[in-house]
């Protein structure tokens, strides 16, 4: 959350509602770096919620690091997330966390929203068509929208990751890389309430180039190794001393 104060409270509220069902939950919100009374609005909020956190920067650091410091505070295995400015529905959480729950074999990494009837501006829609069609054809993801903030994944995956700025935008290839399935979930997109967008299609494309060229890169220089057996932890423990430990 970037200046959303007015969007706090119900954003509380809606995801509350959609994850009853699958308590117990925690929410994070990562206020990063607001000049606004963000802080104050979660503050207010976490009188009413027991369950609601923040983890606030110092300064802004963008969408990918609040991400981050979200994931690394987190507790629980398994994590959702969801644009603060209220444009993603709650609601569609338990939907993006159902693949993950159902899945006994560790083998799905990343369930992505894919936005369907998109209330944005028409220049945002068709620059974000655009960026999509080059993203699909040069890292061939099979994904037509990674900039949908619904995504649901196993913590660890994520963190396993090579962490870089806008990240969240190529995470269905980035989890890919790392051998796991991707299952992909058509979600719902309404307009914003309250506030004003942070982003502009110039930002968007400046940086968009670098990333895609560093994220090809990544792909290409990736080797998965498939380990069949290994007792270098078993040989570890064996020459630790009595009541020794490792680390």
């Amino acid at each position: 959350m970037k200046n959303e104060e007015l969007n706090v409270a119900t954003l509380a509220e809606e995801i509350g509602a959609a994850m009853a069902p699958l308590a117990p939950f925690e929410v994070i919100f990562v206020n990063d770096g607001s000049t606004d009374d963000t802080a104050g609005a979660i503050a207010r909020t976490r009188a009413r919620f027991p369950w609601l956190r923040e983890v606030r920067h110092a300064a802004s650091c963008g969408q990918s690091a609040a991400v981050l410091s979200g994931v690394r505070a987190a507790t629980a295995p398994v994590c959702c997330t969801l644009d603060g400015d209220g444009q993603n529905p709650p609601s569609e959480l338990p939907n993006l966390l159902a693949p993950l729950l159902a899945d006994t074999t560790g083998t799905v990494g990343l369930v992505a929203g894919q936005r369907v009837d998109r209330q944005d501006t028409a220049s945002k829609r068709l620059g974000s068509r655009a960026a999509n069609a080059l993203r699909r054809r040069l890292l061939k993801d099979d994904t037509r929208d990674t900039g949908c903030g619904l995504k649901a994944f196993p913590r660890q995956v994520f963190l396993s990751l090579p962490f870089f700025d806008h990240i969240h935008r190529y995470l269905p290839a980035m989890v890919k890389r790392e051998g796991y399935q991707i299952v992909l979930v058509d979600v719902t997109h309404r307009a914003r309430a309250e506030g004003r967008s942070n982003y502009t299609n110039f930002g968007r494309a400046m940086v968009g180039v670098l990333d895609l060229v560093g994220v090809w890169w990544l792909l290409r220089r990736r080797k998965v190794q498939r380990v069949v057996h290994s007792d270098a932890w078993q040989g570890a423990a064996a020459r630790l001393p009595a009541g020794g430990d490792a680390a």
